[in-house]
């Protein structure tokens, strides 16, 4: 489809306006895209986690039309080959897990674990277990009360799925996601000045340091890009990529960048809704790393937060994304271009990858693991 931006008008612009009216992003309806418009569709694809470029193109009306759906507007069912997606399948699939029921984390997308958990609800309410949920089915949802009172099924389940791992690196398999790349896309630029670096640079080279680390300790390492890639690839095809490979744990590494120099600092984003519903053990994860990386280098803690990106809302592994920094920020870059600063961050997530394997009740203080022992330990071991 041709992407849809600021100046033009006609239906595809009345469909996509009455569409962010109904999502709080605009007040008014109207044919015409026009500034207001266009900081709407922005606003939008940021809380998405789309490219913010104002033009409605088709990921972002991929993101619009699965936005507009709310539980019981419409039958939903399992088809193949292209799933139901929607805002009605996230808030189906949280309501499961309140009640007991095991579909997978409430990624929106309604797959064969959705369906076997509706068709499991439906037979012990007298309902046709079909798997579908219609109007029976959404009166039975609204007469029945939570069962799971006080904790979180689906963290629980992944949780103990985690635990059986074991707590040793080796054969475990990470791919490492550095953002950006790929055509002209080099993400945040350093203002001009003697070091001309990208966000795609910087994060490629955090990447392949890691990747060595990593190896070191015994995991299998798989990076998304190489250093000169031909295409983008968009989240929705980088957790296709992690998927594919069965990995473990999953890493994407960004920058960030604003119009105000003082901001700086590091956030990491894990999957979830904000209601608590939907957080998986990749909340754990972005924790740990977070922690280490504001403990090792004293950048300041932007903190932890949840997220629906389709990187971490499509990867069937735990995955987080760290933005380690502001590239705008005069004390983040200084420290960025640093390599020895660079080294501090990979060693943080390193931590926070083994630290991810051991059990709670074993943890250790952030900061303590000494990671050029898990090299030790893998040399020992050969």
């Amino acid at each position: 489809m041709r992407s849809i931006r600021r100046g033009d008008n006609g239906a595809a612009v009345v469909e996509i306006r009455s569409i962010l009216v109904g999502l709080d992003f605009l007040d008014t309806a109207s044919d015409v895209f026009d500034e207001e418009m266009d900081k709407a569709v922005r606003a939008f694809q940021q809380s998405r986690g789309i490219g913010v470029d104002g033009l409605v193109g088709p990921e972002t009306w991929g993101a619009l039309d699965a936005a507009r759906w709310r539980l019981g507007s419409r039958t939903l069912f399992h088809s193949v080959p292209n799933a139901l997606v929607g805002e009605d399948v996230r808030e189906l699939q949280e309501r499961m897990l309140e009640m007991g029921y095991d579909p997978g984390r409430a990624d929106s997308i309604y797959g064969p674990r959705t369906a076997r958990a509706v068709a499991q609800f439906q037979r012990e309410v007298g309902l046709s277990p079909d798997g579908s949920c219609g109007p029976q089915t959404m009166k039975a949802l609204r007469r029945l009360g939570r069962k799971v009172v006080g904790g979180r099924p689906q963290w629980l389940r992944e949780t103990e799925a985690f635990r059986q791992a074991g707590t040793n690196l080796m054969g475990k398999t990470i791919v490492i996601d550095p953002g950006h790349g790929g055509g002209e896309d080099l993400g945040v630029l350093v203002p001009e000045g003697p070091l001309r670096w990208s966000e795609a640079d910087l994060v490629f080279d955090l990447a392949a340091r890691l990747e060595g680390r990593l190896a070191a300790a015994g995991m299998r390492v798989h990076l998304t890009r190489g250093p000169q890639p031909t295409s983008r690839l968009t989240g929705a095809e980088r957790a296709e990529l992690a998927n594919g490979l069965g990995a473990d744990l999953l890493i994407s590494l960004h920058l960030d960048g604003h119009d105000n120099e003082d901001a700086h600092g590091v956030a990491t984003y894990h999957y979830g809704t904000g209601s608590g519903l939907s957080s998986t053990v990749g909340e754990r994860l972005a924790n740990l790393v977070q922690r280490e990386i504001v403990v090792r280098t004293g950048m300041r803690d932007c903190r932890v937060h949840a997220k629906t990106w389709d990187l971490l809302r499509l990867t069937k592994m735990p995955t987080v994304r760290v933005d380690l920094g502001y590239l705008t920020s005069p004390v983040d870059r200084d420290r960025l271009v640093n390599p020895l600063f660079r080294e501090q961050i990979v060693e943080a997530i390193l931590a926070a990858v083994q630290r991810m394997y051991y059990p709670v009740e074993i943890d250790v203080p952030t900061g303590s693991i000494d990671v050029r022992q898990l090299r030790v330990a893998l040399a020992n071991k050969a």
